[in-house]
């Protein structure tokens, strides 16, 4: 999928997703609304209901009034017109009295047992029906004991046939009467009356304007529920409020025990609204209480159907604005998105064009908006590639030539080189190393081979632990072992190898054969204890003269005393044994003897050499001072060969006093780990640019000297890990000091 359709589905999405929510909003919205407007309308119809049963109770009380003094009246002078007696009574003066004070019917009634019977009627055939009249009497209302008649109005007071006639029954007697009066008087004597108080024309009229209305029904709240309903009125008097459990309307969407529940929520001032189902119809129902003219109910039943059609009908609509929006969105946005990306497609084609290399060709920029600023940045970009492409080609070929030199600079070197991992497997080896250690590349590499014997497995594990916590190591002469076995003399110099975060990845090994050169610094050594011999001749001799003088004169005398001396004895084998003394020191350094390291206190050995000297000191007026530590100096070492050392300073020190002198000699212990020896002459001293010089072959600023004294002395200092270090000043003196590592058994016993 493109970029310009990944784009344009993508404007398109969120569109719809906004055209969604819009439609969800409305529709809810719309709910709420049509919600809001069907409870402030069933309110309002309410209202109107309510308004109208207030009016209608009053009406009907003045209709009560009025017709209740009319019908008096009419008593009044229909008993002034007729006989006392009923039997008196004929059809004709009944009717005429009838017509005389203008009711509809008019009837006699006289008793009969326990009932009432029509005796005379201006309608002959209610004549001999029965008239429940003492019930009628019974709900009267206005008591009449101290008047001399009794007139009444009838139980139905007021009643509205389906005809919509309405008419109004009365009853009168008096004590010259043995009968009853009763008048009827009929609805089109009193249209006015009949207008006014026809309940059911507003209850039509609001149902006619408001086709979702289904029902309007007014409830007595006490009497709901708990009595059966029949014969609902049509018109609402203060007494069918009271007395009827619906008191207007129509129940025909009833559900009883619901609807009293509902009834019983709303007298607690609630306004109460439901949504049922009733006859197949989605309805709303609400029950509003009131309180006057007495405490009722009005309950509204509303068709839900008509009320969502509107509903539906609007979400429909939205729903087709939105589809139709999405199409002109997607349409819109395919087109826009073209418009956008087609500078992207000449930086694509640019940055394919560089991607093989081809960096010549620009893109031609017409904007000045990011886009433009983008295409102007990828030339750039091309520009400064084909510069840096230049260079890495040049780099590359240097790199390539240097790798070359190296390769050929390892492989030809004379010295063994390996490479190994942290875990000690070799990854890389040149033609040197095969050739010292007889393995063939192939066999080597990711190998770990027996290089190191088992007597030195210890100390190369320490000196790679002090190599891996980032100390530097110096090169260090040790021993190794070949493919065939053999024990090899070897100067190795091992350095770490990191990467760019600084941390350990491998280790590099540089092995050079030190058999020949140990072969001739032995030789140089014998020469040069063979010229210290030579040197030393002239001092031992003497040394040697003296003690023998001692012998010749005590045996002069014992041959002419001819008498054996003790006393004589005893000192010329005294100085025998320091004759046999200086003679084996003095064989000690002509005789070549094999390299054993041997446990010695530097002390001594300082002391053996100073004994040799002292004749030769002496014979030169020099004095030697010593002042050596009272702790234990016991070093490593090999004896003859740190004699040499001691000799060959203490000489060139006696060389540089012709005229004799002091020279200091003290041993002490420089810390736990090493012990210094420091000898210092008063002689001549030593150009400050001629110590660097010292320990080169043959370099020597004497008449006779061979210029190997120094270096023979260095390399036997450097074979016992130590250092020598030579400090001097022209006319002052010289000082050389020797630092000696202490025995490890000896450093770990005093820790």
């Amino acid at each position: 999928m493109s970029v310009k359709t990944k784009l344009s589905v993508m404007i398109s999405l969120i569109v719809f997703v906004l055209l969604v929510l819009n439609v969800i909003l409305n529709e809810y919205s719309t709910r709420v609304n049509l919600r809001d407007d069907i409870q402030l309308k069933m309110m309002s119809i309410s209202q109107q209901v309510a308004a109208n049963v207030i009016q209608n109770t009053r009406e009907i009380e003045f209709v009560q009034t009025v017709l209740s003094d009319k019908m008096k009246l009419a008593s009044f002078s229909a008993a002034s017109q007729l006989p006392y007696h009923a039997d008196e009574v004929t059809y004709q003066q009944l009717r005429q009295v009838a017509d005389n004070v203008g009711v509809s019917s008019m009837s006699l009634l006289k008793q009969k047992g326990s009932k009432y019977y029509v005796v005379q009627s201006t309608n002959p055939p209610e004549i001999g029906d029965a008239s429940n009249v003492w019930i009628a009497h019974k709900s009267q209302t206005i008591e009449q004991e101290t008047l001399n008649y009794e007139f009444w109005i009838g139980p139905d007071k007021l009643t509205l046939t389906d005809n919509t006639v309405l008419g109004q029954e009365s009853f009168y007697t008096d004590r010259n009467l043995d009968y009853i009066i009763r008048f009827y008087m009929k609805s089109d004597q009193f249209t006015d009356i009949r207008k006014i108080s026809h309940t059911t024309s507003l209850l039509a009229e609001l149902k006619t304007g408001n086709p979702t209305i289904l029902e309007i029904t007014g409830f007595n709240p006490e009497l709901f529920g708990d009595e059966p309903i029949k014969d609902i009125p049509s018109i609402v008097s203060m007494e069918q409020l009271k007395e009827k459990p619906v008191s207007f309307g129509s129940y025909e969407y009833g559900q009883i025990e619901k609807d009293k529940k509902s009834i019983k929520e709303s007298l607690q001032g609630k306004m109460v609204f439901r949504e049922e189902t009733i006859h197949d119809h989605t309805v709303i129902k609400s029950f509003i209480a009131l309180k006057e003219p007495v405490p009722y109910v009005i309950g509204l039943v509303l068709d839900k159907a008509p009320i969502m059609k509107l509903a539906d009908e609007q979400r429909n609509n939205q729903i087709f604005i939105s589809i139709v929006l999405l199409i002109v969105v997607v349409f819109c946005s395919y087109w826009l998105s073209d418009i956008l990306l087609r500078p992207v497609r000449s930086i694509l084609w640019k940055v394919n064009e560089v991607s093989f290399g081809r960096f010549d060709d620009t893109i031609e920029v017409k904007r000045k908006d990011e886009l433009g600023q983008l295409a102007q940045r990828v030339n750039a970009m091309s520009k400064n590639l084909n510069i840096y492409m230049t260079k890495l080609k040049m780099a590359f070929e240097e790199n390539r030539s240097m790798k070359e030199y190296l390769e050929s600079f390892i492989n030809h070197t004379t010295d063994a080189i390996h490479v190994v991992d942290l875990d000690g497997r070799i990854t890389q080896v040149n033609r040197a190393f095969e050739q010292l250690f007889g393995y063939t590349t192939e066999e080597a590499i990711g190998q770990m081979l027996p290089l190191v014997p088992e007597h030195l497995y210890e100390e190369e594990q320490q000196t790679m632990e002090l190599l891996k916590s980032g100390k530097p190591l110096a090169a260090r002469e040790t021993l190794r072992v070949t493919k065939s076995g053999d024990w090899i003399s070897v100067s190795a110099t091992t350095s770490p190898i990191q990467d760019k975060h600084g941390e350990l990845r491998a280790i590099a090994s540089i092995t050079r054969d030190m058999t020949s050169r140990n072969k001739m610094e032995e030789l140089l050594r014998r020469s040069e204890k063979l010229t210290t011999v030579g040197q030393l001749a002239a001092g031992v001799a003497h040394e040697i003269r003296n003690p023998l003088t001692t012998l010749r004169g005590f045996l002069q005398l014992q041959l002419e005393t001819e008498k054996l001396n003790t006393r004589h004895v005893d000192i010329m084998l005294s100085e025998l044994d320091r004759i046999n003394l200086i003679v084996s020191e003095f064989l000690i350094l002509a005789k070549p003897q094999a390299t054993r390291f041997e446990v010695k206190d530097v002390r001594f050995i300082l002391g053996d050499v100073i004994s040799l000297l002292d004749s030769q000191a002496h014979l030169c007026d020099i004095e030697f001072e010593t002042y050596f530590d009272l702790e234990n100096c016991r070093i490593s070492c090999e004896e003859n060969q740190l004699k040499q050392v001691f000799i060959n300073v203490l000489k060139n020190a006696i060389e540089a006093m012709p005229e004799g002198g002091r020279i200091t000699i003290e041993a002490r212990r420089n810390d736990q780990h090493h012990v210094n020896v420091s000898i210092t002459d008063e002689g001549i001293g030593i150009p400050e640019e001629r110590i660097a010089k010292l320990g080169d072959p043959f370099y020597t600023d004497k008449d006779m000297g061979t210029g190997l004294g120094i270096m023979v002395s260095q390399r036997i200092i450097q074979t016992h890990q130590g250092m020598l270090e030579i400090k001097s000043k022209v006319n002052v003196g010289t000082t050389v000091n020797i630092l000696l590592p202490l025995n490890k058994d000896q450093v770990l016993l005093e820790a």
